[in-house]
């Protein structure tokens, strides 16, 4: 099949731009000589004892029939910084808020979030409850760090707040990986900080 070309030499796109562009998520990482394959991934978990997991769901679940969750700042505050800010207590790593990344000018913006620790983890939000368009997002974002760090494997989420999903960078394989398995909050809350902090701790798979 005939590769279709897509971006635009002499022009610019930021990471918000992969988002918005109304093309299939293979067909954008193909502009960047990635693959694009969907299965159940293999995730890296702890074995740590999660100390402060009863205290968080306890707090998630009481607040969620409080709050509306209609905005993405709603989602930011109420689901997704509590679970990050208990994730770098576990791992004691550095959390970045909307870090600027510019390798060139198809691949800069601001990542929502990345935690740095033995290994990185990149998360973002999913703009507009669009889960399919966010990962693509999220991919992206991924070859761009790709240029920066060293792993053959990089990881990250994207999430909606009670909806978490997880890909993988394969420098080796030049793919991206998506997993079909969604982990939800606060059902699957401790299935969730397991996979991250495993992530981060760099556990072996």
């Amino acid at each position: 099949m005939v590769k279709r070309k897509i971006l635009e030499e002499g022009r610019e796109y930021s990471f918000r731009s992969y988002f918005e562009l109304p093309y299939e998520t293979d067909e954008i990482l193909a502009e960047f000589d990635y693959s694009f394959i969907k299965q159940r991934l293999a995730l890296p978990t702890t074995t740590k004892h999660l100390n402060r997991l009863i205290q968080l769901k306890e707090t998630i679940e009481d607040i969620l029939p409080l709050v509306s969750l209609s905005s993405e700042m709603a989602r930011r505050e109420s689901l997704v910084s509590p679970v990050l800010l208990d994730i770098i207590r576990y791992c004691q790593c550095q959390l970045k808020f909307e870090y600027t990344l510019n390798i060139n000018s198809w691949l800069k913006g601001k990542l929502d979030y990345l935690v740095q620790s033995n290994q990185d983890l990149l998360i973002i939000e999913a703009k507009n409850d669009d889960m399919t368009r966010g990962f693509t997002q999220l991919a992206v974002e991924l070859i761009a760090m790709s240029h920066l760090e060293e792993q053959n494997i990089l990881y990250g989420a994207v999430t909606m707040g009670d909806v978490w999903r997880f890909g993988k960078l394969d420098r080796n394989q030049q793919t991206i990986f998506q997993d079909i398995n969604l982990f939800k909050v606060p059902d699957d809350l401790e299935d969730l900080i397991k996979v991250m902090v495993g992530i981060l701790d760099g556990v072996a798979i």
